[in-house]
């Protein structure tokens, strides 16, 4: 079996209703769905590229990454957060066609070597009252990748899937905001921190995907944002 192949089932199981079982965390997160701003984002996994993984350890998709980006700490909406390219939708235009089209607007990939395997269940991102679609791809032809617009993005970068899942890179990350604490499971890599709902998917899909490792939720990582 595949890591690609793993990746199709888990699809086909999803659309099918048999899939693994959600998080029940998302159904806390609400938005109005009749004002929600509807977006994509382009989950992409591909063969490891020439740059190994810094964990040694023989874990699962240990010759797999995948593609993310450090927005831009100028940003006003979620600064200097790890996120999955993407955007909104435009008006007439698919889930499909918005990830691959903010994918390559953000980072330069090549929508002609991305195979789409599917679409995830749209999930509620309440702060920007947002609607996302996650894109799931295989990179079939990979291509060079680059931040486009520094305005946008600090950084463009593929991540080997063996650092995301080492248990030494895992932890609980916590922000308190207006008295109230947030946690979501965080994975540190590439000197940057990845949490929030970008920690939430990756965390699931591992889960979903019977990739995941025994790792120590009881260690907290704060954020001071």
């Amino acid at each position: 079996m595949t890591a690609r192949q793993d990746l199709v089932d888990l699809v086909k199981s999803i659309n099918a209703g048999t899939g693994p079982a959600r998080n029940p965390y998302w159904r806390t997160l609400t938005v109005d769905a009749s004002v929600a701003r509807k977006a994509a984002v382009l989950i992409l996994f591909g063969a490891l590229d020439n740059v190994p993984a810094a964990s040694g350890k023989p874990l699962v998709a240990a010759d797999l990454d995948v593609l993310l980006l450090e927005r831009a700490h100028t940003l006003d909406d979620h600064p200097g957060q790890v996120a999955f390219p993407g955007g909104g939708i435009d008006p007439d235009e698919s889930p499909v066609a918005a990830a691959l089209r903010e994918a390559e607007e953000e980072t330069g990939v090549d929508p002609a070597g991305v195979e789409v395997l599917g679409v995830l269940p749209e999930l509620a991102l309440p702060r920007g009252n947002y609607l996302v679609t996650p894109v799931l791809g295989w990179w079939a032809s990979p291509s060079p990748v680059r931040v486009m617009d520094y305005g946008e993005s600090a950084q463009v970068f593929r991540v080997p899937v063996r650092d995301l899942l080492d248990p030494e890179n895992r932890a609980m990350a916590t922000v308190t905001r207006m008295n109230q604490t947030f946690q979501s499971p965080a994975f540190t890599v590439k000197e940057v921190v990845v949490w929030g709902f970008t920690g939430m998917i990756l965390n699931e899909l591992f889960d979903q995907l019977d990739w995941a490792v025994p790792w120590d939720r009881t260690r907290l990582h704060q954020l001071d944002l």
